[in-house]
């Protein structure tokens, strides 16, 4: 099962758990309200597993790739590591599968305050459109991840602000409707 939790407020080492104290947890329900899904996968069998293709097919997931996030394989790693972890949103879903390693997804909820969303082997994740978001690994400095995508992938992050994109306003607006 995901683990989730509010962040604390210090600047340390992103790939730190940083959690709050006490401990805020979040639940599944929580990260639904704010559009976020999760999925829980054998990814030993990501390669003929039926229930992965039937998320892909309900949820049109026509694309996908696998990238692996370590010093040794992710050309401009430090680079990357950095632009990962600046405060975005993109202008479709963001669905990642991580196949090994772990890292952390971190999400602001609609009081804009982070939320911690601990990603492990066999976790798949949803996030909505227009959602400001960004990606760390942990201290193992280390994730296989499986990207999925809607049609031809795009990669572009709007950092923020990017609050005149038509996505983020949907966005927001469903967060309304979801309060």
């Amino acid at each position: 099962m995901v683990e989730a939790w509010y962040m604390d407020e210090s600047a340390g080492d992103p790939r730190l758990p940083h959690r709050g104290e006490p401990c805020r947890r979040v639940g599944l329900e929580q990260l639904r309200r704010l559009g976020v899904l999760y999925w829980k996968l054998d990814a030993d069998k990501y390669e003929k597993d039926p229930e992965l293709e039937k998320i892909r097919k309900e949820r049109n997931y026509s694309w996908m790739d696998i990238i692996t996030i370590c010093k040794d394989k992710l050309p401009n790693y430090e680079e990357k590591i950095k632009m990962f972890y600046e405060e975005h949103l993109h202008l479709d879903e963001e669905i990642r599968y991580i196949l090994d390693g772990s890292g952390y997804f971190d999400v602001r909820d609609a009081e804009d305050r982070w939320i911690r969303i601990s990603m492990a082997k066999g976790d798949m994740i949803t996030l909505p459109a227009g959602i400001y978001h960004r990606f760390t690994l942990d201290q193992q400095n280390y994730v296989k991840a499986m990207r999925l995508f809607v049609g031809e992938p795009v990669w572009t992050a709007h950092n923020r602000p990017a609050d005149h994109f038509d996505a983020r306003r949907q966005y927001v607006e469903f967060l309304a409707q979801s309060a």
